[in-house]
């Protein structure tokens, strides 16, 4: 694992700090081989604009006991730590400086799943958190754009192995989305977090 980040301080207090070689190529691989495997992957979907329609990738929650997390009127209810989302938890805990207390799994399949324009700013996660985000398998562009100032946009690729911990005022003033990619290949996304009890 490399300590050294490339630090992108954001307009408005928000912060991206970003450790491109975070996992070596073995370990990444090997925990993308066994998350893939053995988490109980699941196809959710949620209502837009009165509509139902499928979430354009793969989920699951782990998390410490009773740690429940609801987004977009999806409510995930934390299965039990593996041994590799465990030891993955503590280190990302020791790069972003901050307790994490669960994780949300996303598996892109190939470079039509998504994810689209969002902040981590649900009330239950606090005024400022800080999200640490593993990436697995192939790389993908990861965009993110100021929710006032649309002109403010930043465009990174994230790839197999990297971390990128979003902390600051990120989620209070920025957006950020995994766009569909043509050609992209299979990946899998960990973002750890601190859900606070209610």
């Amino acid at each position: 694992m490399t300590t050294e980040p490339t630090r992108y301080d954001l307009e408005d207090g928000g912060l991206l700090l970003l450790f491109e070689r975070w996992l070596d190529l073995a370990e990444s691989n090997a925990a993308f081989d066994e998350i893939r495997r053995e988490t109980p992957w699941k196809s959710e979907s949620i209502r837009i604009a009165g509509k139902v329609i499928p979430v354009p990738r793969l989920t699951a929650w782990y998390g410490d006991s009773g740690v429940v997390y609801t987004y977009s009127g999806i409510r995930n209810e934390p299965l039990p730590w593996t041994p590799r989302l465990a030891s993955l938890r503590v280190a990302a805990s020791e790069a972003a400086g901050a307790e994490l207390n669960s994780v949300l799994l996303n598996h892109y399949r190939d470079g039509r799943d998504s994810m689209g324009w969002h902040a981590d700013n649900e009330p239950s996660l606090g005024p400022n958190p800080i999200i640490a985000s593993v990436s697995l398998g192939a790389p993908r562009r990861f965009v993110l754009r100021h929710e006032k100032k649309r002109g403010r946009a930043l465009t990174l690729v994230l790839p197999g192995g990297s971390l990128l911990v979003m902390a600051g005022a990120t989620q209070r003033h920025y957006r950020h989305a995994v766009p569909k990619e043509a050609e992209a290949g299979e990946r899998i996304n960990l973002t750890f977090r601190y859900v606070f009890p209610p």
